[in-house]
């Protein structure tokens, strides 16, 4: 037999659970699946054609390899991407565009710009540094950092 304590108190916890549930449903912003599926369609398609274009064009005005074009679309599709979270626009494209434009490589270029814009409370050295590794990782910050000193290093002694 339950006490009438615990029986006021179910209720109480049933109300609360209610009010919070309204509440969500209130501040939740209200989106047709069928709408949603459609902006990250197109979103992620243009963001793929970018990199397309991207690609064609370091083969044709560089004359590199396909591997060497397709480093530099990946490049450019991470600093646009950087850029674009640096300034506050990236952010209002993928509420927009939803999963579309989180493709792999300007997700993680997101996830990157983030994180390391969140440091001013906390300092360049601590802040900056801690949330580098916070969300990418140490193996995939320092792969990156490691790759572009040894990519520059390539480059300087091809030049001679």
């Amino acid at each position: 037999m339950q006490m009438p304590s615990e029986e006021k108190f179910k209720g109480q916890h049933k109300q609360r659970n209610d009010k919070y549930s309204q509440y969500v449903e209130l501040v939740s912003p209200k989106q047709t699946s069928w709408k949603s599926l459609f902006n990250a369609f197109w979103i992620g398609g243009l963001i793929c054609v970018l990199g397309q274009v991207l690609f064609d064009l370091s083969k044709l005005i560089f004359k590199v390899s396909e591997d060497k074009a397709s480093s530099i679309a990946l490049v450019v599709l991470m600093f646009l991407t950087a850029l674009l979270t640096g300034i506050g626009i990236f952010d209002k494209i993928a509420y927009y565009g939803g999963g579309g434009s989180f493709l792999p490589i300007t997700g993680f270029a997101n996830a990157i710009s983030s994180a390391a814009i969140e440091f001013k409370a906390e300092g360049l050295i601590f802040g900056l540094s801690s949330k580098f590794y916070t969300i990418a990782g140490p193996v995939i910050v320092n792969g990156i950092v490691s790759s572009f000193v040894v990519g520059l290093i390539y480059y300087i002694i091809g030049l001679f």
